[in-house]
């Protein structure tokens, strides 16, 4: 039976509902130490004295690190060593006094014992000379300017440039919409802190357990930070708790740790603590403004977009967030603008769908407003301007099932019960909302490596140094490989989360199952072709057969009326494994000629309490084409966190800045609300068939941003269906909501 297109459970659940599965933090290493990090309390200035006396007389302090006596690296600047550095010059922990944002790592206090360590750092005092400092966005609106451009251009380009003469058509236009929303701060809060634990062995090797998305990426930032030669240098992460962009750059955890064991020649583990996860890794508040015009018909003829967010002052982070609009709705006349404020904040850092989601809120409850204005469903606004060209590319798309989406994912979510006056539909004291919205993100893939080997006993034993950040790519991979050579799952052996296994990238943008299951198919057909040459040195049969030929099932390798065992072939090579490792890319002069994207439609239904102003999403549906689906159990999972991600980001998720301060102050999760099971009802997952002959060799695309995209405006649109106000600042806190 084939295995892709199964429903298989995730092959590592069983370890980590057990707590056999180890966590970065969680090996058990003799003679380890303990790093605890002491952050800055200022926002800006320099360091004028560092009082680490106390904490070096404390039993059990082996060292305290600070910029005064860090041990000298070697610095390498980095676009090349971080695959997803932003322009400009990464941030250096301990490099000198200066401070340059709130909680900046100053210190490092490593002790023989994990208390010893964290309360060596409550006794360290410091002197500032502070500076003042700027973390006030939208007073500095006026100093926005555009991104500057590095490598990361290529996966985030700016937004396309104009078309016709967008002033005109929309002064012209018959009907109009337009807004202003802002997007607070959200911050990373996976399940396992970031940790690193890195080994020394005694003779300049490390081997490092890191929570990270990329094993590689890490390997090569310690190697040229540290001058150190790439092959004596390891990361392991075989489980990551949860990441979804926070683990994609190495953080600062790492550099402390590595650093530490070098100079101390010992094993260092370093973790940071709850308080401290709020010290990077942020989705960055942004104001956008918006201006929609259409004809009397509900033809969109022309669409402003333009975004301004926030980065640090020492690199320029960047998201797509004023793209995505032509991508979607045809229209001759665009203006599409994307820039930047500098802050005294550290850098901000990919988080789910960076700039699909929040850019998606802005267009999305756009159209909303439009459908309103023009007396059309919204529904129906989409349809009329649906296509399957991409205006912003001038390219067509090599799928597009997302028609069906709509139509499907209605008719299952029963949108034809929805009365179009906003507060005409309610359920007691509760007035009832109906609202939708598209989404859409980019069907990305990138080069990778794999090998395939058959062994001895007659496996498949397949390698990458890809991770799995908890999403199913262990078994998504072990389907793709058991597929390629018919063999049950349990005869497929997948090794992954190991820099010394073949180069995968980062795992992040939807593109690892594309990327690293391309290179599997690639690896396959290497090897089978190494099988056949076997074959047809040692079985008459195959002599005349060719690779396309070949049919492989239950061990066998078949040509016509003969067969071969595995356990032969490999026999017949000396009982050696028969193995290959090959690169997978995609296929450029192919893909140019289309653009790719996955899509994805959301109908929601909320509750509002008409004296309180609480919300409740009551139920939601999101239909995705995704081309084919290797495994529905994990990709509905994948979407289905999406969707309980977008209720976090409509209505609770938000960190807090005193700009007075320069200091996020709900640095806790009691007080960053993050949905509990409380606030989850009924959600579900369509998926359109679709299929792709364009993209890859396998027909897929990733679902692990399309689930958050465009759920968060479906239920901004549900609120003002329901209430008759348009709340266009995410979150939306029932304060808004209070005065109905």
């Amino acid at each position: 039976m084939a295995q892709i297109g199964q429903p298989i459970s995730r092959l590592e659940g069983k370890l980590k509902v057990t707590g056999a599965a180890k966590y970065s933090g969680e090996y058990n290493v003799p003679d380890l130490l303990y790093g605890y990090v002491v952050n800055s309390s200022v926002t800006k200035g320099k360091i004028v004295t560092i009082h680490t006396g106390d904490a070096e007389a404390l039993t059990g302090v082996v060292k305290v690190f600070t910029h005064l006596n860090r041990p000298g690296t070697a610095w390498f600047d980095m676009q090349y060593s971080d695959m997803d550095a932003p322009p400009g010059a990464p941030f250096r922990p301990l490099h000198n006094e200066e401070i340059k944002f709130n909680g900046q790592p100053i210190a490092l206090v490593v002790a023989e014992t994990f208390e010893a360590a964290r309360q060596g750092a409550s006794m360290i005092r410091v002197d500032y000379q502070e500076s003042a400092f700027e973390t006030d966005l939208k007073k500095h609106l006026d100093a926005a300017r555009e991104p500057k451009k590095g490598m990361a251009t290529m996966l985030k380009p700016p937004p396309p440039k104009p078309t016709g003469d967008f002033e005109k058509a929309y002064a012209e236009a018959a009907f109009k919409a337009s807004a202003e929303f802002t997007h607070g701060t959200e911050h990373h809060n996976p399940m396992e802190l970031f940790t690193t634990t890195t080994l020394y062995d005694g003779k300049g090797k490390l081997t490092i357990y890191d929570k990270t998305q990329g094993t590689i990426n890490c390997q090569l930032y310690v190697g040229n930070v540290f001058g150190l030669h790439f092959k004596n240098v390891r990361v392991v992460s075989p489980f990551v708790g949860g990441a979804f962009g926070s683990g994609l750059r190495p953080q600062y955890q790492l550099f402390l740790s590595v650093m530490a064991a070098l100079d101390l020649k010992r094993h260092v583990r370093v973790t940071l603590d709850r308080s401290q996860m709020f010290t990077f890794g942020h989705r960055p508040q942004t104001v956008q403004y918006t201006r929609f015009g259409a004809t009397a018909g509900g033809k969109i003829t022309a669409l402003n977009h333009r975004s301004v967010a926030e980065t640090s002052q020492f690199e320029d982070y960047t998201e797509n967030v004023a793209n995505w609009s032509p991508m979607i709705y045809p229209a001759g006349n665009t203006l599409l603008e994307q820039k930047l404020v500098p802050l005294d904040v550290n850098s901000p850092t990919d988080m789910r769908a960076p700039g699909g989601c929040t850019g998606l809120h802005a267009i999305e409850a756009t159209m909303d407003e439009l459908s309103y204005k023009l007396k059309i469903d919204p529904l129906e606004l989409r349809l009329i301007n649906y296509s399957t060209f991409n205006t912003a590319e001038n390219k067509p798309y090599s799928s597009k099932q997302l028609k069906e989406c709509y139509l499907q994912g209605a008719e299952q979510f029963g949108w034809s019960k929805r009365s179009a006056e906003p507060r005409s539909m309610r359920k007691g004291h509760k007035l009832v909302g109906y609202g939708m919205a598209t989404g859409i993100w980019d069907a990305m893939q990138l080069p990778a490596r794999a090998e395939a080997k058959i062994t001895k006993d007659g496996k498949l034993h397949v390698k990458s140094a890809v991770t799995d950040i908890g999403v199913g790519t262990l078994t998504v991979m072990t389907q793709i490989a058991a597929d390629e050579f018919g063999l049950p799952m349990e005869d497929v052996v997948f090794s992954y989360g190991d820099s010394k296994l073949p180069f995968a990238p980062i795992q992040g943008g939807s593109f690892t199952t594309a990327t690293v299951g391309t290179a599997i198919v690639f690896a396959s057909k290497a090897l089978k072709k190494k099988l056949l040459k076997i074959a047809k040195s040692s079985n008459p049969g195959f002599k005349d057969a060719e690779p396309e030929e070949l049919v492989f099932k239950d061990g066998l390798m078949l040509y016509k009326e003969h067969s071969v065992t595995l356990l032969e072939l490999v026999a017949a090579n000396k009982d050696k494994p028969v193995r290959t490792t090959n690169l997978g890319y995609p296929h450029a002069l192919k893909l140019r000629k289309y653009s790719r994207a996955v899509h994805s439609a959301s109908f929601v239904e909320v509750e509002v309490d008409e004296e309180l102003g609480s919300v409740k999403v009551t139920r939601a549906l999101t239909a995705v084409a995704a081309g084919r689906i290797i495994n529905p159990k994990t990709a509905r999972s994948q979407v289905l966190g999406g969707m309980v991600w977008s209720i976090s980001k409509a209505l609770m998720e938000e960190t807090i800045l005193d700009a007075n301060l320069g200091k996020y102050m709900n640095q806790n999760l009691a007080e960053y609300h993050i949905p509990v099971h409380a606030d989850i009802n009924e959600l579900d997952v369509l998926f359109v068939k679709e299929e792709d002959k364009v993209i890859n060799e396998l027909g897929i695309k990733g679902v692990g941003e399309v689930g958050l995209v465009a759920m968060p405006p479906a239920i901004a649109n549900a609120i003002y269906h329901a209430t008759g106000k348009r709340i266009n600042q995410f979150p939306i806190h029932f304060d808004k909501l209070i005065d109905l």
